[in-house]
């Protein structure tokens, strides 16, 4: 696929540029608080500083790096603080988003629900328990799932908000990607939130899901024990 198109092609490049920059960002190619130099991205990805800029600034918008006044940019820092804020902001979102659904969402959004976990699972059954975060087809198919489920609420914000705070909290769970539960065990606990989900079973999937985005938070950053 060219790279540029008689229709934008600055705009292409810029949106290439982001997401060449996203993904080593996600990846810890380019670690939390690693200043990014548009010479050296430049070079790094072979395009230019103009698409390049216009990237940046896109991903500041994301969360995923802050500028630093005049000097530039740099990679957004971790922390225990922003993981908190991070899912303090997706349980918000994301359980009004999935409120919306189960009380809008029809037949096809449930089908959507039951693709989207039907290709996690023959993705596991091939893999075994070798399957990991950062592995880009698994990464997209877990997404899938999880946007798949708020995928009835009626609001394009809503859901652009759920795919830049996912984006931020994945940098920290691929922290604990070792800990990760064997494939069984990681099917059965998504199957059952999806059961709790297509049964419109309010509460109890909210708790599910609410319980789910905390994890990462105590995986990460485990509690302290008295």
């Amino acid at each position: 696929m060219p790279l540029v198109n008689d229709s934008g092609g600055t705009d292409t490049l810029s949106e290439r540029a982001a997401g060449l920059v996203q993904r080593d960002i996600l990846a810890g190619d380019l670690a939390p608080g690693a200043r990014l130099g548009i010479v050296e991205l430049a070079k790094r990805y072979e395009i230019g500083a103009t698409p390049l800029r216009e990237a940046l600034s896109r991903l500041m918008s994301r969360g995923l790096i802050v500028g630093i006044g005049q000097r530039g940019f740099r990679v957004a820092d971790i922390s225990r603080d922003d993981l908190l804020d991070i899912t303090q902001m997706r349980t918000v979102i994301e359980v009004d988003a999935l409120r919306r659904s189960m009380a809008e969402g029809g037949d096809t959004w449930e089908a959507g629900i039951l693709a989207a976990l039907h290709l996690m699972r023959r993705y596991i059954e091939r893999t075994g328990d070798g399957f990991r975060e950062g592995a880009d087809d698994f990464d997209m198919l877990h997404k899938g799932f999880h946007t798949s489920l708020l995928a009835a609420c009626g609001s394009r914000r809503l859901l652009a908000a759920h795919a830049d705070l996912y984006d931020q909290a994945y940098r920290y769970r691929r922290i604990m990607m070792g800990r990760m539960v064997g494939g069984a065990d990681f099917i059965a606990s998504h199957q059952r939130l999806a059961d709790c989900i297509l049964a419109r079973d309010h509460d109890r999937a909210q708790a599910m899901l609410t319980a789910r985005l905390r994890a990462t938070l105590d995986y990460v950053y485990p509690p302290e024990r008295s």
